[in-house]
């Protein structure tokens, strides 16, 4: 439908209700395309995998998923895409569990759970309910440092050891 202006005022007003909404998030929507830059630069200089290969050269059946947990954090802090890093961890960290005899099921949740941990100190999952409370993020990252650190014990230990 148009409104009483013309077509041009509605895409005016389109535009105006975007403007006002973008402008919460305008700093978090910039972020992406550097984000799919340092992606793209970590996949293509072979880095990501190079860090994943060299936790997984030092593994074993048992300790895979800790080291799975913890390659999954590091490449998580330069390249925060949940599906893009199992892009690349995913098919050398399948193969090492099937060569070590591994669990399988054990090492897919450790990569999913080093990506999530390392989340603590990039907080985006929080931004949204932070822009509503009036919040920065630097107000509760000593309360994500903390969740961080106790976590990262629980998460590693219970990847290894617990049935």
């Amino acid at each position: 439908m148009v409104g009483p202006a013309g077509p041009l005022a509605s895409v005016r007003s389109f535009s105006g209700a975007v403007a006002n909404a973008i402008s919460g998030v305008g700093g978090i929507l910039i972020q992406f395309p550097f984000y799919a830059g340092g992606m793209g630069m970590m996949v293509g200089s072979g880095l990501a995998a190079g860090w994943t290969t060299l936790f997984v050269d030092r593994a074993d059946a048992t300790f895979l998923p800790a080291l799975a947990f913890l390659s999954a954090g590091l490449v998580n802090v330069l390249m925060p895409s949940g599906g893009g890093q199992w892009a690349v961890q995913g098919p050398i960290m399948i193969p090492a569990a099937a060569a070590l005899g591994a669990d399988l099921p054990r090492v897919v949740m450790a990569v999913a759970w080093g990506d999530a941990w390392t989340d603590m100190i990039q907080p985006f999952w929080a931004l949204p309910a932070l822009a509503i409370a009036g919040l920065s993020a630097r107000d509760i990252m000593g309360f994500c440092l903390v969740t961080l650190l106790v976590s990262d014990a629980i998460l590693l230990l219970g990847s290894t050891f617990l049935p």
